[in-house]
């Protein structure tokens, strides 16, 4: 029995996510979560076959959390849902170690296929992102221009966009208020900005959070 985790930040998706894959001979949803940060704890506490999250989601994107799912549970593999046909995000979600993706649009054709495909180890791309590009990426390994802010900087950049106060940040990413002003400080010093209406725009342009 494949268990899985399916995080969405819109309730009627995850039903509709949920009666689809249980509809599957051994295949269980065992954990919903709304965001990505609920997605974290509780991959940490089910300990999923397989986590299949949307990317675009609050206080951590999908791509964050697959990144910090893949830290903490290697055992389970990530599956990551978009409307974004882009190969931006086909990129960042191979960066940070999901093993597929797939667009939302091809959902009732894709999932379950891609579902049991990361579940055996392979890779799956829904076929309109298997651009040559990435394809040749994938082949010989190039790496993409090394990003200006660290993984933890993004995070707080996403939830500064999201205008949560740094008390908010620092419960949600566990840290002190003064690592949080550091981390701000340090993201306006490397992007030469001043305010939080810059880093909103940032956040937009990233894809940290929608407009």
């Amino acid at each position: 029995m494949l268990h899985i985790l399916v995080a969405d930040d819109h309730g009627i998706v995850r039903s509709g996510l949920r009666m689809l894959i249980e509809r599957q001979d051994g295949m269980s949803v065992v954990a919903e979560a709304e965001d990505g940060v609920e997605a974290l704890s509780l991959a940490q506490s089910v300990r999923p076959d397989v986590a299949v999250l949307d990317v675009s989601m609050p206080k951590m994107t999908g791509l964050q959390a697959a990144r910090e799912i893949g830290a903490h549970c290697p055992g389970t593999s990530i599956l990551l849902l978009s409307m974004h046909d882009d190969e931006r995000y086909v990129f960042e979600a191979l960066k940070v170690g999901a093993a597929g993706y797939v667009l939302k649009r091809a959902a009732d054709t894709d999932l379950i296929d891609a579902i049991r495909a990361v579940a055996r180890g392979e890779q799956f791309l829904s076929p309109s992102s298997e651009s040559v590009l990435v394809k040749e990426w994938l082949a010989d390994g190039a790496e993409q221009p090394r990003d200006l802010l660290t993984p933890r900087e993004l995070d707080v950049v996403k939830l500064i966009a999201e205008a949560h106060t740094n008390k908010q940040i620092a419960e949600i990413l566990h840290v002190s208020e003064k690592t949080v002003e550091s981390h701000r400080a340090n993201v306006l010093a490397k992007l030469g900005m001043r305010d939080r209406v810059e880093l909103v725009r940032y956040a937009i342009r990233r894809g940290l959070i929608e407009p």
